[in-house]
């Protein structure tokens, strides 16, 4: 499902994402969210996943993949990750896509493929793009508010960070050490260049990808 025909380079950066089949809904509540968000944790380790025993007591090991940063969206999906080790992320995208899928066909009584085809990539290879990819990944819920925002800019600009920053579904929780982002643990930052040094450099950053006019 998740298996693509693609290299992937140990130490390199990729940004990963799918959307549902049709552009169909693939979070549809709260519980979706979440399961998703816990998948994305328990499938980082070379160990194999028995779907029977998630929630119990699992000591996954060693991570495949390193991950810097990621928004769920209603119908799609991004992860900016790092290659640890070699086929992590073809690993990783495998053992997330198939648990996720199999739990919404088994919540919501259907069959068939959720996603389209199989996941995409884009090879992170500047200093300059890794940069911009946090910002692209964590303005993402801006279209849920505003799908015409980098044109018509509808909105006040401070609305939109408030529902950026507030957006309970993204890593701009764990960056921000809210109660949310302490509790999951997805990131793995020492990995990744520490462009924001502080919560409010991002935060920053944000706002001038909002204002911005070129």
């Amino acid at each position: 499902m998740a298996t693509r025909k693609q290299f992937f380079s140990i130490d390199e950066y990729y940004h990963l994402y799918n959307r549902g089949v049709e552009k169909r809904i693939i979070f549809l509540d709260k519980q979706d969210h979440e399961h998703f968000l816990y998948l994305m944790d328990v499938c980082n380790t070379e160990k194999s996943i028995k779907l029977r025993d998630l929630g119990k007591s699992f000591e996954k090991g060693d991570t495949i993949v390193d991950i810097g940063s990621y928004c769920l969206m209603p119908n799609h999906f991004h992860i900016l990750v790092r290659e640890k080790i070699e086929s992590g992320i073809s690993k990783y995208m495998l053992k997330l896509l198939t648990a996720y899928s199999m739990y919404f066909n088994s919540k919501y009584d259907r069959t068939g493929r959720l996603y389209e085809n199989t996941f995409k990539s884009s090879h992170v290879n500047t200093d300059k793009y890794l940069k911009y990819m946090y910002a692209y990944i964590h303005l993402n819920p801006a279209k849920l508010i505003d799908k015409n925002w980098k044109e018509e800019r509808l909105k006040s600009k401070n609305e939109l960070l408030k529902f950026i920053l507030n957006y309970s579904y993204s890593s701009i929780q764990e960056y921000g050490n809210t109660d949310i982002g302490i509790k999951r643990k997805i990131l793995n930052l020492a990995s990744f260049p520490g462009y924001f040094n502080k919560t409010l450099d991002h935060q920053r950053e944000l706002f001038d990808w909002l204002t911005y006019t070129g």
